[in-house]
């Protein structure tokens, strides 16, 4: 079945376009599985893992759902805020990390959760953030 091998096709064809899918990513994908773009798209769109637009060299992502929430999330998020200088959905000016919340990591009972260059870090605690950006980074 062509549309099986969707997600592994956009998992490469990510990796080949530095961490992303520009558009002309989607119709070789669709076209190579003999798809339509919009069926393609509409994985792409439906999955965190797939990113639409560029991405810095590390992502730092953050689960908001409900768990995470539960637990102090919202603390964490406030915390990489500062210590990376982004807000959620950006990109550092240097390219470097691009800082993201995300619906879920499926890591519930170890919330909250980051995952750093998909790297699980749970539970993650707003006095964890400092070294976890310095190890990250090499500050």
């Amino acid at each position: 079945q062509r549309r099986s091998a969707v997600m592994p096709a956009l998992r490469l064809a990510q990796e080949k376009h530095g961490g992303w899918l520009p558009p002309e990513a989607l119709r070789k994908v669709a076209d190579a599985l003999d798809l339509t773009p919009a069926e393609v798209e509409a994985v792409a769109t439906f999955y965190d893992m797939f990113n639409l637009e560029p991405v810095g060299r590390h992502l730092v992502e953050v689960c908001t759902n409900l768990s995470c929430a539960l637990a102090g999330a919202k603390q964490v998020v406030d915390a990489l805020e500062i210590e990376l200088g982004i807000a959620p959905g950006e990109t550092s000016d240097d390219g470097e990390v691009t800082f993201r919340l995300i619906e879920c990591a499926g890591g519930c009972g170890y919330a909250p959760v980051v995952v750093v260059d998909h790297w699980y870090r749970e539970p993650t605690r707003p006095e964890d953030v400092p070294g976890l950006v310095e190890e990250l980074l090499g500050r």
